[in-house]
């Protein structure tokens, strides 16, 4: 039994790119709940049920404000995070951003963008043929690719995508200081907010110009306001979706009997994305603060606890997936919490799927001896945070 004295510490490190971290199997032997200490010696709970995790992630009565002075604090940079567009607001405020939103988000409107991302994939491709084996799949392509459809999309220049990426990274790196993940922050912010002037003297085509004409120009949202949210969907589109690419490449060809089902029958493809979202959980630590005291499963959540739902957790619960810790391309995992789950269910996820079927079946055709350079346990996993991935991607053909 875990005493209050040696309580584990959260986040816990992955030392696999695409396995949870291994103190999960001793929470979830705890049952639903299982408490951690957090930094700064903060008492958390930690969710590894499924039922439990989905159950809350509905329940009005958890707080996801990021101004909420008992708001958690899961890595230092988080601690200079006053304000997080859509993910970090709660409603009405978030209701209204993410209506503004949903419109450009669509299965329909992601699946007319599906020839547009076919060739920046092509092309993203071609230039790692010519520049030849061994090449780094992250700069070379898995960044690239969703970098350059959520400029397209946002009508944000790719020519500024170095900037930006760099920026992110300070962002979302567990690793990075308070101070420098702030000022990232306000660098992206300001970069954005300059873009909108340009905007309203020169129009372009993106969703930035239809908000600047449909909601700036109104009078719903203030520039600020829509620069914040264009820089949240300038990350979020372009990092996640990259790691996820990433890791789905490492696991696939870890997993090369998977992989040659796939190859065999690319109809799979759909519901093997949704396998790799559960497997490898990309956007992994959702957190969130209890408003009002909630009972569940046994369990009083009582007002200011810290409450963390690992996706990671969640979409490896046997009861629900059976042998989670396989991967099977065949597996109906649509019921997984690789978007999370409620009302910040992923805005972006129609993007991601097509980005990410796109991107796996180019690359495992045009290159069908595809194989790492190097052993996986010499690839570096990020360090703590709440997007998980690897720094590299050393492949040859």
């Amino acid at each position: 039994m875990t005493t209050e004295v040696d309580l584990p510490a959260f986040p816990m490190t992955r030392t696999c790119p695409y396995h949870p971290p291994q103190g999960y199997a001793g929470l979830r032997e705890q049952g639903a709940f299982a408490k951690v200490r957090l930094l700064g010696d903060r008492e958390a709970w930690v969710v590894t049920d499924h039922a439990v995790a989905r159950a809350l992630l509905v329940d009005p009565r958890l707080s996801s404000d990021r101004l909420r002075p008992d708001f958690p604090v899961l890595v230092p940079r988080m601690s200079a995070a006053k304000l997080i567009p859509l993910v970090g607001m709660d409603p009405p405020v978030h209701t209204q951003r993410r209506r503004m939103l949903i419109p450009a988000f669509t299965v329909r409107r992601t699946e007319s963008l599906r020839p547009d991302i076919e060739q920046v994939v092509a092309a993203r491709l071609d230039a790692v043929v010519r520049q030849g084996p061994p090449a780094d799949l992250v700069p070379g392509f898995a960044l690239p690719v969703p970098s350059t459809v959520i400029c397209r999309l946002l009508g944000v220049p790719y020519a500024d995508h170095d900037f930006f990426e760099a920026q992110t990274q300070r962002m979302v790196l567990g690793s990075s200081s308070a101070g420098e993940a702030a000022a990232a922050s306000v660098a992206l912010t300001d970069y954005v907010d300059a873009l909108i002037g340009d905007k309203q003297v020169d129009p372009g085509e993106g969703l930035l110009d239809e908000l600047i004409v449909s909601h700036l120009a109104a009078g719903e949202i203030t520039r600020r306001e829509l620069a914040e949210t264009i820089m949240f969907l300038l990350v979020a589109g372009h990092e996640t979706t990259a790691n996820m690419i990433t890791m789905s490449v490492i696991a696939l060809l870890d997993n090369s009997a998977q992989l040659a089902r796939l190859r065999a029958d690319w109809r799979l493809l759909p519901g093997a994305v949704d396998e790799l979202l559960r497997f490898l959980s990309v956007a992994d630590e959702i957190q969130r603060v209890v408003a009002e005291p909630i009972e569940i499963a046994g369990q009083t959540l009582q007002p200011g606890d810290a409450v963390y739902l690992p996706a990671s957790a969640a979409n490896r619960d046997p009861a629900v997936f059976p042998d989670p810790d396989a991967l099977d391309v065949t597996r109906r995992a649509r019921q997984h919490l690789g978007f999370g789950y409620g009302i910040h269910q992923c805005l972006g996820q129609n993007l991601a799927r097509v980005e990410v079927e796109v991107s796996l079946r180019a690359l495992f055709e045009r290159l069908p001896t595809l194989a790492l350079a190097e052993p996986l346990s010499a690839l570096a996993v990020k360090p703590g945070g709440s997007v998980q991935g690897v720094y590299r991607l050393p492949v040859t053909w």
